[in-house]
């Protein structure tokens, strides 16, 4: 009887270790077809580094360039507004030395074409 229930202890391991065994193939498939999913991602993100670092770079030039035209549009405007204050100043300057006397020329010679007109109908009547 020892040998029997040594026999069946042998087989009841030896089923055990087929079951473990068939256990372990069922489960290393899905580990297998993870691993290729990682796999497959750490592709797919190497390549999408590989195309995007370019971009960035592009876009930095980009950048860049916008800022030396930026700096280019702010000498512009920084010459524009020179100019226009010293047109505004040479108006003013216009303005207080011959403005002045212009306006009293005006003024002259509006008063004497009105008394030469009253002085000239006078002499008509």
């Amino acid at each position: 009887m020892a040998e029997v229930a040594r026999l069946l202890a042998a087989i009841a391991g030896l089923l055990a270790a087929l079951g473990f065994a068939v256990l372990v193939g069922i489960l290393a498939v899905p580990l297998v077809k993870l691993g290729r999913t990682f796999d497959s991602a750490t592709r797919a993100l190497t390549e999408m580094t590989d195309h995007t670092l370019p971009v960035i770079d592009e876009a930095a030039k980009a950048v860049a360039s916008g800022n030396v035209q930026l700096e280019k549009v702010d000498k512009v405007t920084t010459a524009a507004a020179d100019v226009s204050q010293n047109v505004s100043a040479l108006t003013a300057l216009f303005a207080a030395t011959v403005g002045g006397p212009m306006i009293k020329a005006a003024a002259f010679t509006h008063g004497v074409r009105r008394a030469l007109s009253v002085f000239g109908s006078r002499s008509k009547a």
